[in-house]
């Protein structure tokens, strides 16, 4: 088990993506598909004011947008993404992980999956 205090950012990052590609199988054994998000570009031109940027989870390696598909469609809102986003925060919690879902943001976001680092979720 990871104790999040004692992770350096390179363990943390481990960590995380470990988690991710766990989150990727659960969603498999689901029937569910996910796909990483495209890149950095892609996030930034749709919302110029994300949080995607220098110094972001996102750049840090902390945090991954996933591109939801049930039944072959693009699934975007917080309840599609709702029984992955309990699941995440359950893995993290057996983990001894701070792993946060953007469905829980005061503004959704819900295909981000992160590990809360400095402050930032």
């Amino acid at each position: 088990m990871a104790l999040m205090q004692t992770l350096t950012l390179k363990q943390a990052r481990i960590e995380f993506s470990l988690a991710i590609a766990e989150l990727i199988l659960y969603a498999h054994s689901i029937q569910y598909d996910l796909a990483l998000a495209e890149g950095m570009d892609r996030r930034t031109e749709k919302d110029p004011t994300s949080d995607h940027m220098k110094g972001s989870l996102h750049d840090i390696g902390l945090a991954q947008d996933l591109d939801l598909y049930i039944d072959g469609v693009y699934q975007t809102t917080p309840e599609s993404h709702a029984r992955l986003g309990e699941w995440w925060k359950q893995y993290g919690s057996e983990h001894g992980l701070r792993l946060a879902w953007g469905g829980d943001f005061t503004t959704k976001d819900a295909n981000h999956y992160s590990l809360s680092w400095g402050g930032k979720s």
